[in-house]
């Protein structure tokens, strides 16, 4: 397992220079660059904007740039951003949380809502309640992110029940752990609903297939004919075999929601990775736009690491599979 885990995240290198490779030369072919909107002010000296070019290699070809970025990064300067002034390093710190408990708080709720509704329309199967899951599931999949934001947004306004924008409150500062906490949370609502509905309607519908095919396998006649419970039969032997096709999803489920979290915070004022990197584009701030894609990179590879832990420890047949891998390997060593 340690040598798998290990050979995963060196497979995590190449793919990290491959994206900012192309990334970077997207942005070189692009007009301008992050000094453009210093170079328009007057004010401004040319021998310093002259300065800046040399520091950053911006009066070189692209490769180069890259080079020179790359070596600063493997000493652990992700570079400066001139549109927030701060380090990149310390400009992503403070929206990655935001955009993670975002991810993570949808991912729970989809879940949370999605397995067992899954579960109850492959029992019920054909039954009405079968019919009206698959209905508002399907509708639920042709609504856009974005437009169900703005739908919320709408809701939001007319009520009043929810903030319409950030991530906490004007006095946050000020409150108790409680009240942050409370606070925190009632900023999640919306955007965790834009994001966890449709992955809601995606994860049932997968869960009802799974678990109508799981249900026919012959250990469920065989449990049946012992006299199991039929509850235990159905949450002990047919749900534990059903999930693991899920677990596998997790890693692309996760990495999905912090993409489709872009729109979703651009839409709802959600201070988060996704705004920010899309401000960033906008303005053409390089090193902000090169470290989030590395990010997201980073965390599509990590999810998908963890799917495969988690597999292997959810379904006993994926440990016996690998042993038996692992002493072929010996024997192959030892004995041919």
């Amino acid at each position: 397992m340690i040598n798998f885990i290990l050979l995963r995240i060196l497979t995590l290198i190449p793919l990290l220079l491959g994206i900012t490779m192309l990334v970077f030369i997207l942005m070189s072919l692009a007009p301008g660059d992050f000094l453009t909107p210093v170079k328009a002010q007057r004010d401004v000296p040319v021998e310093l904007i002259q300065a800046i070019e040399s520091e950053f290699g911006l009066d070189q070809p692209w490769y180069k740039q890259y080079y020179k970025w790359l070596g600063n990064v493997l000493q652990g300067n992700l570079g400066h951003s001139w549109a927030y002034k701060l380090p990149v390093s310390e400009l992503i710190g403070q929206r990655i949380w935001a955009t993670f408990l975002l991810s993570l708080s949808s991912l729970v709720f989809s879940w949370m809502i999605a397995i067992p509704l899954g579960v109850l329309a492959a029992i019920y199967k054909d039954s009405i309640f079968d019919r009206i899951s698959a209905g508002l599931a399907y509708a639920a999949l042709s609504i856009p992110e974005f437009f169900l934001a703005l739908i919320l947004v709408f809701f939001a306004a007319q009520t009043g029940l929810f903030p319409l924008g950030g991530a906490t409150s004007i006095d946050y500062d000020y409150m108790s752990f409680s009240s942050k906490v409370i606070d925190r949370a009632h900023h999640l609502i919306l955007p965790t609903l834009a994001l966890g509905i449709g992955s809601i309607a995606s994860i049932m519908r997968m869960m009802r297939a799974n678990f109508i095919d799981t249900i026919r396998g012959g250990f469920v006649t065989t449990a049946r004919s012992k006299g199991v419970h039929e509850l235990v039969v159905m949450f002990k032997h047919v749900l534990r075999n059903a999930i693991n096709p899920l677990i596998s999803t997790f890693g692309f489920a996760f990495s999905g929601l912090l993409s489709g979290a872009l729109m979703v915070e651009i839409v709802l004022q959600y201070p988060g990775l996704g705004q920010l990197m899309y401000q960033s584009i906008l303005r053409e701030d390089q090193f902000v736009v090169l470290a989030s894609v590395m990010l997201g990179c980073s965390m599509l590879v990590l999810g998908n690491l963890l799917s495969d832990v988690l597999l292997a420890w959810s379904d006993p047949r994926i440990r016996l599979e690998r042993k038996i891998l692992c002493l072929m390997k010996f024997f192959r060593l030892n004995f041919s």
